[in-house]
């Protein structure tokens, strides 16, 4: 992983916890031939008000920090599952029943898999 890779998971990851996102998680999918992209990082807010706040705050903060944009994102129409894809990353965010739905880290449970503690 180059540091700008790594930075770039970091600021992420402070730009979900800004908004008091959970259960975060990221996966490594390099090693897994016809992956998506090289990692998700998943998360998830408590409403679909939140999962649009969460989803808003990585885009400002890693921009503001970084001044890297996303390529695309989608699923604000209702909030309950928003990717933003910053090419070899993509990021989820979802509401709880959405994300236990999808069981992303379940469909890719042969990624390497890490728990990042929520703040409080």
């Amino acid at each position: 992983m180059t540091d700008q890779h790594k930075d770039l998971t970091q600021l992420i990851i402070e730009g979900i916890q800004e908004r008091k996102g959970r259960d975060i998680v990221t996966v490594d999918l390099s090693a897994i031939e016809g992956a998506a992209a090289n990692d998700f990082i998943i998360a998830q807010g408590n409403s679909n008000m939140q999962v649009a706040a969460i989803a808003d705050s990585i885009r400002e903060y890693v921009q503001e920090k970084s001044g890297i944009k996303p390529y695309n994102y989608d699923g604000y129409r209702n909030a309950q599952w928003i990717v933003i894809d910053y090419g070899d990353t993509l990021v989820h965010v979802f509401t709880p029943e959405t994300r236990q739905n999808y069981n992303l880290e379940e469909l890719w449970s042969d990624a390497v898999i890490t728990k990042i503690p929520d703040l409080d």
